[in-house]
């Protein structure tokens, strides 16, 4: 009876490559996720209301999207996606609803580009 240690290794192998590969997707995507968590001492804050911008507050864009009116203002957020804060699309999703939400970033041209955004 022969043993082969070989395959064994390389089978090891690959399994360490797909943990080390898993392992650092989950890293990359929990980053990207909790950008918009941390607030930032050197911004001010704003009140402002947040939703799906086509369903709730009739901005043109493709599909939906997440959108804040500031100041009476409708903007495109950047920095967060729609679903980052639950399905959009349940109950009290954000194209059911617009919800009140506490944000900081700064506008540029029609966007809004989002550092900090907490719902009340």
């Amino acid at each position: 009876m022969e043993l082969d240690f070989n395959g064994k290794i390389k089978n090891m192998q690959k399994i360490t490559i797909f943990l080390i590969v898993m392992l650092l997707g989950n890293h990359c995507f929990s980053q990207t996720k909790t950008s918009y968590q941390q607030a930032d001492s050197t911004l001010p804050f704003y009140e402002a209301e947040a939703s799906c911008g086509s369903c709730n507050f009739k901005m043109k864009g493709k599909g939906c999207f997440l959108a804040i009116r500031l100041n009476g203002k409708n903007y495109f957020v950047q920095g967060a996606g729609i679903d980052d804060f639950g399905d959009a699309h349940d109950k009290d999703g954000f194209c059911n609803s617009v919800r009140k939400a506490l944000v900081q970033g700064e506008v540029k041209e029609e966007n809004f580009i989002l550092s900090y955004l907490r719902l009340q």
